[in-house]
């Protein structure tokens, strides 16, 4: 075998789906190139690990170059001649060179993007597929997960009224091929029935790809996607999940939904109109990251009937996933390798959360990049599900369509 130690780290600003400023690592070694980036999020939970900003007028305060450097004069010098291989020794190197609790003196949008481009040139080390070499580090064989796709958008991805976030269809079919096509025909069924009620005017898109109707109501927005589905023909063999991303209407105490101020009891009464009315599988942070009875009454009301998903609540660490559990206060996870910011720790996470036999969610986030590697680490972790947006834009196609690859090959 050649040398695969790390011959190179070169970091640069790079743009994200947003066309704001991100990091983008080019990891070099005897056996090839290999390439990182760091996603970004809007709704980012409070105890996420730190993404550095440069602030100042650049790029109106969103610019990167702290964490490029970071990347290029402390980190690189550390890892050159490192076996890539060697993903936890590598990783545990990073999080020494930051030293911190949440990644604040480098930055998780330096330290991501290296800890992806090793995962990428240990594979290739190892000569096997990437899926394969992320399964054997987390001592899985791999499965593929069923997609989640946004296909309505609200909240701060979105111009509308939805206080919603996300409306998610997962289409409950044998095979990821099956989903896809069943998930593309429900999304241009859905902008027929959208331009039918409103206009051709109506379908502009969110963020993460999913249509931006001008709706004011979750049960508005869940009638349009019931309707696209019976019309295309897959009435009963699709779910739904939403994304509530609560802490953004949560204000002093109160939910501001729907124009409404409503208190925890009142939101969780309507949360159960809307899984009593319609085939919700899950509702992602149903309530504010900070308001964990909320969580604790959904779960003891309906855990045992959809998944209670933590989002901004877990934050991808195995901390809060252990008192989520002690507390009894969720049954799933979102997997975000930026909120913890290593490939290492995230697994970890997956793996406590998996001892409770919680569902795994592994996620994009809506500042994204052409980078399709959540769709291997899904795969590799073994995964229940993956989101990776709507069934258009490159930049979240790319990662459904590595997915439609390795179901051929696993």
């Amino acid at each position: 075998m050649k040398d695969a130690g790390i011959k190179s780290i070169k970091a640069r600003e790079i743009l994200d789906s947003r066309g704001d400023p991100t990091v983008g690592v080019y990891l070099i070694t005897n056996q090839g190139s290999f390439f990182g980036a760091a996603p970004s999020g809007s709704s980012m939970g409070k105890y996420e690990a730190v993404e550095l900003r440069d602030g100042g007028k650049r790029y109106h305060g969103k610019g990167v170059l702290k964490a490029v450097e970071n990347v290029n004069k402390v980190i690189a010098p550390k890892l050159i001649g490192q076996d890539p291989i060697n993903q936890k020794e590598i990783d545990k190197l990073l999080i020494e060179l930051d030293g911190t609790k949440n990644k604040s003196k480098l930055g998780a949008n330096a330290i991501v993007p290296v800890s992806i481009a090793v995962a990428k040139a240990g594979a290739t080390a190892k000569g096997m597929p990437l899926y394969q070499h992320l399964a054997e580090i987390s001592g899985k064989k791999g499965i593929i997960p069923k997609p989640c796709f946004n296909v309505i958008n609200g909240g701060i991805h979105a111009g509308n009224d939805l206080d919603i976030q996300e409306f998610m269809i997962v289409p409950e079919l044998s095979s990821f091929k099956d989903c896809l096509r069943a998930g593309t025909e429900v999304y241009h069924q859905l902008r027929q029935v959208i331009i039918k009620k409103y206009s051709d005017l109506a379908v502009n898109v969110g963020d993460e790809g999913g249509f931006a109707p001008p709706l004011k109501s979750s049960k508005e927005a869940l009638d349009l996607i019931e309707k696209a589905v019976k019309e295309a023909g897959y009435e009963g063999k699709i779910k739904f999940i939403l994304d509530c991303a609560a802490s953004q209407f949560y204000r002093k105490g109160k939910y501001q939904l729907e124009s409404k101020e409503l208190t925890r009891k009142s939101l969780l009464d309507y949360y159960s109109d809307l899984i009593g009315k319609y085939p919700i599988l899950g509702l992602e942070d149903p309530f504010s990251e900070e308001d964990w009875e909320g969580f604790e009454e959904i779960t003891k009301k309906f855990g045992k009937k959809i998944m209670v998903i933590g989002d901004d609540l877990l934050v991808t660490n195995s901390k809060k996933i252990k008192e989520a559990q002690e507390k009894k206060a969720a049954n799933a996870v979102i997997i975000k390798i930026n909120q913890i910011g290593t490939v290492t720790e995230a697994m970890e996470a997956v793996k406590m959360a998996k001892d409770f036999d919680w569902k795994i969610i592994v996620s994009h986030r809506s500042g994204e990049t052409c980078d399709n590697f959540i769709a291997d680490f899904a795969v590799g972790i073994e995964a229940e599900f993956i989101k990776s947006g709507t069934v258009a834009r490159g930049e979240r196609v790319v990662k459904y369509n590595k997915l439609l690859e390795i179901e051929e090959t696993i």
